[in-house]
């Protein structure tokens, strides 16, 4: 353990008596451990409780505890809270609680006093090197293969200054990752110590920095089992959390207790001077503990009724995540962990915002109906403390409820599904989607145009970690999970993917080349949209996953970033790269921002198109559009266009403004780098007043004065 670590003298193995130890100081407030002048004061909320034991280990490993504090239900509880002061133990000593009561499935009360329990406010998580997810589940004592909690004082950091950047939408480039993923692949070129950890992430700062990324959204970082995985396999992806308030240990290269927590400090301070945010991706609609048979950790133990949703009088847990148990987010002492949770990572950890896993989860009530106000969700947006945080919602659930463009709140932005399964129909030839797709490339004004909200609301992604990569998505036609050991049984069987003509890898020159310009498709699409965008780590590099759709349990070169494929595909990472700056226009996401390319469309004229000026072709067979944008002075026209179908379309091009030298080609998806996409002041000159555009293809175009094309968006 660590210098700062307070042992303790070994103790009878009995439970020492409240007697020995006088708590007149403490309180039911706040809950958890906290370091204070008197001591340590520890506060559990539990309401059927008829006893808890505080234990504190000298070891993670220890089967027994050093010793062991039973709370007085006279002295140490005030209604539902239990509490107690110790004036002998600081930060770093490992603790965990033992809660007495009934064991009446029948009624929701699964309280089992062999079995230690976590602190669910705990602020640091250790776990011992022969943790066994089974001992939770089986009979008698678990203490030697057990999580334990670790007293933590957060106010113990230099911070330098730092405070999340309240980046606006409108300004951000959202690049979701997965912590250990990341740098975890040899391939890294970091040490073996550092690679899949939180101080692995900042040696990478400068790769997102050149490819223009303003904010990372990283995968689950709550402490997780990843044990929590069918056929003895690991849980990857971390949708496993047993704590909502202390950093996963496992992605920290420190082994001391509260080195995770300094570590992704440290991780956030760097993000933030290199001028990107730190999103959590938070999972707030179920635990590790799973359903019937699910192993006690912590919130069964402590309180089964009382945090999870029931249901047929207590006895079966409600699965409307898909894992076991759903968390009764509604009420108000779950509603009162969710706010905690959150406070804390954004102050004292300083994120910068968070998307909600199945955020739908969080409008159900005690019996699982959708509220049209539910109170957590308002409680979350209304609170100051959370005031400029981004709030981004996964706005459907795995039992069917399904709220994209509906979800409650003000502020909310949501993961627009829609986009995804619309614009991947257009761009594989589907007839019938170009009405969808227009309402994509706009924001989206179908789902939020009937609300005062900016464009922004719309979160549009073509790929995220649920599902095919972007590489996969024109590879394969059908999933290919065989390596989850579930028989190709798990995963999502709607995909619109589009192999072209080969399932898998190809030698094949002209399948391969449409394949790559597929993907700068939807590329230039998702990032020149209206709304704010979001990539999937690695897709810029053609990360692969072999057709795995659903790699929550693959944990190794599978799911990891090869960083050998950065020079590989060093053209389709450059294109990302521009067609970032051509939205953002700046050098870097640190330079003071100026007008982006939204900004520029939100406030132009826009028209519609067909392959003729000012037809749209809206009929079922369909497949091409275009899109021109007119700034309000007139000095400034772009020209979008876009072909889904199987042959050359000549599109007739508008007239160009009066002060105009010319159309001039900014980006065309169907040409070779780096003739693919050049910035407007470099862009060569359209000679006619058509422009074919080849099978499968974006282009943009742009005219205006030398000026206005040199600045599209100042």
């Amino acid at each position: 353990m660590t210098e700062l670590r307070f042992r303790l003298l070994a103790m009878d193995e009995e439970p020492r008596q409240n007697a020995d130890v006088e708590s007149p100081t403490s309180s039911p407030h706040p809950l958890g451990a906290h370091v204070t002048r008197n001591g340590v004061n520890f506060s559990v909320f539990s309401r059927n409780a008829e006893r808890i034991e505080l234990c504190f280990y000298d070891e993670v490993d220890d089967d027994k505890p050093s010793r062991v504090i039973e709370l007085d239900p006279a002295r140490d509880r005030v209604y539902h809270y239990w509490h107690t002061i110790v004036d002998d133990v600081g930060p770093s000593q490992l603790y965990a609680y033992r809660a007495h009561g009934p064991f009446n499935p029948d009624r929701g009360l699964r309280f089992d006093g062999t079995k230690v329990l976590l602190d669910p406010y705990g602020r640091a998580v250790v776990t011992p090197s022969d943790y066994r997810r089974t001992a939770a589940t089986l009979p008698g004592p678990n203490d030697r293969f057990a999580f334990k909690s670790a007293i933590a004082d957060p106010a113990v950091y230099d911070w330098e200054g730092d405070q999340p950047l309240r980046r606006p939408f409108a300004q951000t480039v959202i690049y979701e990752m997965h912590v250990a993923g990341f740098t975890k692949h040899p391939s890294s070129g970091l040490s073996a110590d550092v690679r899949g950890t939180y101080a692995g992430l900042v040696e990478k700062i400068p790769y997102l920095l050149d490819l223009g990324i303003t904010a990372v959204e990283l995968m689950p970082v709550f402490q997780y089992d990843w044990q929590d995985a069918p056929l003895g396999r690991t849980n990857y992806w971390g949708y496993a959390p047993i704590s909502f308030f202390a950093p996963h240990a496992q992605y920290s290269s420190r082994r001391d207790p509260l080195g995770p927590m300094f570590e992704f400090r440290d991780m956030v301070k760097a993000f933030h001077r290199a001028g990107i945010e730190v999103i959590l991706d938070v999972v707030y609609n179920h635990t590790a503990e799973a359903g019937e048979g699910g192993p006690t950790i912590c919130f069964r133990g402590m309180e089964n009724e009382g945090y999870y949703l029931l249901e047929n009088g207590g006895r079966d847990y409600a699965n409307y995540a898909g894992t076991g148990n759903t968390l009764n987010a509604n009420r108000s002492t779950v509603r009162r962990l969710i706010l905690d949770s959150l406070r804390y990572w954004v102050r004292e950890m300083h994120v910068d915002g968070f998307r909600f896993d199945l955020a739908s989860i969080l409008s159900r009530d005690q019996d699982g109906t959708p509220l049209p106000n539910p109170p957590v969700l308002w409680d979350i947006e209304s609170d100051p403390i959370l005031a400029g945080t981004k709030l981004i919602a996964e706005a459907w659930d795995a039992a069917g409820l399904y709220q994209v463009g509906a979800f409650a709140g003000d502020s909310w932005t949501e993961w627009n599904g829609k986009f995804r399964d619309d614009v991947r129909a257009f761009m594989k030839g589907d007839a019938g989607t170009v009405p969808a797709l227009a309402q994509r490339l706009l924001g989206s004004p179908d789902l939020y145009g009937g609300a005062d909200r900016e464009a922004e609301q719309s979160i549009n992604f073509i790929t995220s970690h649920d599902g095919f990569t972007l590489n996969d998505l024109v590879s394969y036609n059908d999933k290919h999970n065989l390596a989850n050991g579930e028989y190709n049984r798990d995963g999502h069987d709607y995909n619109l993917s589009w192999n072209h003509g080969v399932e898998g890898p190809t030698q094949d020159l002209k399948i391969n080349a449409l394949r790559q310009r597929q993907i700068k498709n939807f590329f230039a699409i998702t990032l020149l949209s209206l709304g704010a965008p979001m990539l999937l780590m690695g897709d810029e590099i053609r990360r692969t996953q072999l057709g795995n759709n659903n790699a929550y349990s693959q944990d190794n070169e599978l799911s990891w970033f090869n960083w050998d494929d950065v020079e590989r595909n060093e053209g389709l990472r450059r294109l990302v790269r521009k067609l970032i700056e051509l939205r953002a226009h700046r050098e870097s996401v640190a330079d003071a921002p100026k007008l982006t390319l939204t900004d520029l469309v939100r406030r132009a004229n826009v028209r519609l198109h067909g392959v003729k000026v000012d037809e749209p072709d809206f009929s079922y067979e369909s497949r091409s559009l275009a899109l021109s944008a007119t700034a309000r002075d007139g000095t400034l026209l772009m020209h979008f266009m876009l072909n889904a179908y199987w042959e050359p379309l000549e599109f007739e091009l508008p007239p160009e403004p009066e002060d105009g030298d010319g159309w001039r080609r900014v980006v065309d998806t169907s040409l070779a780098a780096p003739d693919d996409i050049v910035l407007p002041a470099d862009a060569p000159l359209v000679d006619n007043g058509t422009y074919e555009l080849h099978p499968y293809t974006v282009a943009v175009l742009f005219s205006g004065s030398e000026e206005a094309r040199a600045h599209p968006f100042e």
